[in-house]
């Protein structure tokens, strides 16, 4: 099974001297149907979100302020991706291990899901993700 790979995707800005102005549409921008949106704020410095993968759900995540750093890791190669601009945003498809890191003060992350909240879809342990990974269940 070949993984999709993450992608920063750009998305439309229109500038103005009253303030600038950028959109996600759904399965026109990113490849799926929201289904959740969350966000992310007041993280302190030098703390970190996330710290595991999805069997099932997709995302994308902009920094709609601030900046912060997503590092994902598919069982063989880590890679850091820095947000930083509200009109890109980090596509990250199910199955990679994720943690975002490096929060700056006032820092705001958006996240759009693919599926509704569910618990079961949570991969916790990095042994348990690295052995599913190996076995080719995600």
């Amino acid at each position: 099974m070949i993984q999709e790979r993450p992608k920063i995707i750009s998305l439309p800005k229109f500038l103005d001297a009253r303030g600038n102005l950028s959109y996600i549409e759904q399965e026109s921008h990113i490849p799926f149907t929201i289904r959740r949106t969350y966000w992310l704020y007041d993280v302190p410095g030098g703390e970190s979100r996330g710290g595991h993968a999805y069997r099932e759900n997709d995302e994308f995540i902009v920094a709609l302020s601030g900046s912060f750093d997503v590092e994902l890791d598919d069982g063989i190669e880590k890679e850091v991706y820095t947000l930083n601009r509200s009109y890109y945003g980090l596509y990250v498809p199910r199955g990679f291990w994720r943690k975002m890191i490096n929060f700056s003060t006032n820092s705001l992350a958006m996240v759009l899901s693919s599926t509704n909240y569910t618990a079961d879809d949570y991969i916790r342990d990095y042994e348990e993700y690295l052995k599913l990974k190996k076995d080719g269940k995600i």
